[in-house]
């Protein structure tokens, strides 16, 4: 799966019109994030049947089935009903907004709109729904992460890690405090579509651990019989850029 390879968010571009896909693909890319493309709702969902992105930006007005029905669907499936979601649309009616939020998105962008203005969305709806994904440093008491610059330090002392590793203590930060199963460290680091070992996720714990060195291994803790979480003992921060 694309998100095991990538330390890149990865997003769905889905609009049929390609001269509005190229500017969306080409700002994304230029953001740090890492666009997938679909010209319909049908093109969208055999995408999603191999990959599950960090976000989606979805054209209202789609051939077919239209965008907002897209939604709808994806917020009905078990695995797709957290995606989050943002609208695009030249409808920009008080009323439409409020149909298109009270159909399943998180965000609504009004064409024509300007590059600053998409990455901005972007950022904060992953800030709101998916922390772990946004842009700027993520801290936790010693430990520093640049998700621009895909740096990690310890104490000001740059630390080399793996793009999994990198992931991997990403997502912890992100979500500092929460209890992971195995399994859920697998769907949201590796990808729900990898079929690897429970025992893989211990094997880069164990890594990381190694990495981040004495000052800031224990942060990673153990919890018996449960998973892994981010000990909150050190607060993780987040600072936009």
């Amino acid at each position: 799966m694309t998100r095991a390879i990538s330390t890149l968010p990865l997003v769905l571009v889905v609009e049929d019109d390609k001269g509005i896909q190229e500017l969306l693909r080409f700002t994304l890319v230029c953001g740090g994030y890492q666009p997938l493309c679909a010209d319909s709702a049908e093109q969208a969902e055999r995408i999603l049947r191999e990959t599950l992105p960090d976000i989606a930006l979805i054209d209202w007005m789609l051939p077919g089935r239209s965008g907002l029905a897209l939604t709808g669907t994806l917020r009905h499936d078990r695995r797709t009903r957290a995606l989050p979601i943002i609208l695009l649309t030249a409808r920009g009616e008080e009323s439409d907004r409020v149909t298109g939020l009270e159909g399943g998105a998180d965000d609504y962008i009004v064409k024509p709109f300007s590059p600053k203005e998409v990455i901005a969305r972007v950022q904060a709806v992953l800030r709101r729904c998916a922390p772990e994904f946004a842009k700027g440093t993520l801290s936790a008491g010693p430990i520093a992460l640049d998700t621009v610059s895909h740096e990690a330090r310890v104490d000001g002392r740059r630390i080399n890690l793996t793009p999994t590793e990198f992931r991997l203590l990403r997502f912890l930060m992100g979500n500092p405090g929460r209890v992971y199963t195995r399994q859920q460290l697998l769907d949201n680091v590796w990808g729900d579509h990898v079929y690897i070992e429970d025992r893989t996720v211990d094997i880069h714990i164990r890594r990381l651990r190694v990495a981040l060195g004495p000052t800031a291994e224990q942060m990673v803790e153990t919890v018996r019989g449960a998973g892994y979480k981010l000990g909150t003992h050190s607060e993780s921060q987040h600072t936009a850029q």
